[in-house]
């Protein structure tokens, strides 16, 4: 494929839902959206997953902005791309993996609409619905934490995961089990804990609760440590943000580091970065699942079609639509069925249609760059 320009498109929009973990709140979330423009006219759309500071990653919004006008879209001047290889191609550029996510998953969405192919059918995905799991925020509240699992369990949702950190940690788990029984659970730390004594302890009664699996519990560069804290505890490591690639995700399991793997497409370089996570993990036998951003509908998409990869073993973090955006940028708006699961495109492409007056009303500024 020839492109003829790339438009980028810095958003801020309004959450309906506090969302509060151990690294930071957010209220309002910058995202930017890449829209891609074929030789023929057609347009393929994509989203960085990276937000307005680097809390959660050293990628933000302005880094991207600036690696993709300055770097990524020169480089594409000229020549056939493809969603698969795109990643090959720019390897040149030293991390910046959520950047190069957005200008691919826009790929994807034009290669599939070119071809009259959903994304999930391009990836090798087999499933026509996936599984979707609640994350609930670090609340510091028993009261709000019971009302929001129950609300959660109400609408369908397949699996509570709690936020935690030191100091919110075994009481919210102790809380949720005395109120909801064996429902599955899991935790998610963001790497808040340490392997002293006090944190170690506080983990290893977590063996107590049938969790699912305790995720990224210590620092996001330490494969070392997890691996020692994995012999220490019975409940399965997840590994997220450890994991930013297939290479990665090679030296956790020679190391013994974690039992399960967290994609998120957006986070480690795209589809083609998930699929080796994936068909990696699954040659060893072990389970993944997909995570997700606090995306617009716009990564939602990516985020759905990988959940419906096969060795996609656990519901995944893919929120509907209303959850944090009184408007979502796509119509129709992703959604949670009844029986918890959420139904994969079958159109070509992403499969939902880009709304032009929602994304002008949420932009911050644009900037359309010609390649031809």
């Amino acid at each position: 494929m020839k492109l003829s320009r790339i438009i980028l498109h810095h958003l801020r929009i309004p959450m309906k839902e506090v969302f509060k973990t151990a690294l930071g709140t957010e209220t309002v979330r910058d995202t930017l959206l890449v829209e891609v423009w074929g030789e023929g006219g057609e347009v393929g759309w994509g989203e960085v997953v990276a937000t307005h500071s680097p809390w959660y990653s050293s990628e933000t919004v302005e880094t991207a902005w600036h690696v993709i006008r300055d770097f990524i879209a020169p480089s594409l001047r000229g020549k056939d791309v493809e969603p698969s290889t795109f990643g090959d191609e720019v390897s040149w550029i030293r991390g910046h993996r959520m950047c190069k996510a957005g200008v691919e998953f826009a790929l994807w969405d034009l290669k599939g609409r070119l071809t009259s192919k959903p994304i999930r059918d391009l990836i090798g995905g087999v499933k026509d619905r996936v599984e979707v799991g609640l994350s609930v925020g670090v609340i510091g509240d028993f009261a709000r934490l019971i009302k929001a699992v129950s609300e959660g369990l109400s609408k369908g949702f397949r699996r509570i995961k709690l936020k935690v950190k030191p100091g919110w940690d075994v009481d919210p788990v102790r809380a949720v089990r005395r109120e909801f029984g064996e429902i599955p659970l899991q935790v998610d730390a963001n790497g808040s804990f340490t392997l002293t004594g006090d944190h170690v302890s506080r983990l290893k009664e977590l063996d107590r609760y049938g969790l699912l699996m305790i995720e990224q519990p210590l620092h996001h560069e330490d494969l070392v440590k997890h691996s020692k804290l994995q012999k220490m505890i019975s409940t399965p490591i997840c590994l997220d943000e450890s994991i930013r690639s297939a290479l990665d995700a090679e030296a956790a399991y020679n190391l013994g580091s974690c039992r399960v793997i967290n994609i998120k497409p957006g986070r480690v370089g795209g589809l083609a970065e998930t699929l080796r996570i994936h068909d990696f993990w699954a040659g060893k036998g072990l389970p993944v699942w997909i995570g997700g951003m606090l995306e617009t509908g716009v990564g939602r998409a990516f985020a759905v079609a990988a959940a419906s990869l096969p060795s996609v073993k656990y519901p995944s973090d893919i929120s509907p639509s209303s959850r944090f955006w009184e408007v979502d940028v796509v119509e129709p708006p992703w959604e949670l069925r009844s029986d918890g699961t959420m139904e994969v495109p079958r159109k070509p492409g992403i499969g939902v249609e880009v709304l032009d007056k929602v994304v002008r009303r949420y932009e911050v500024k644009s900037l359309g760059i010609s390649l031809s």
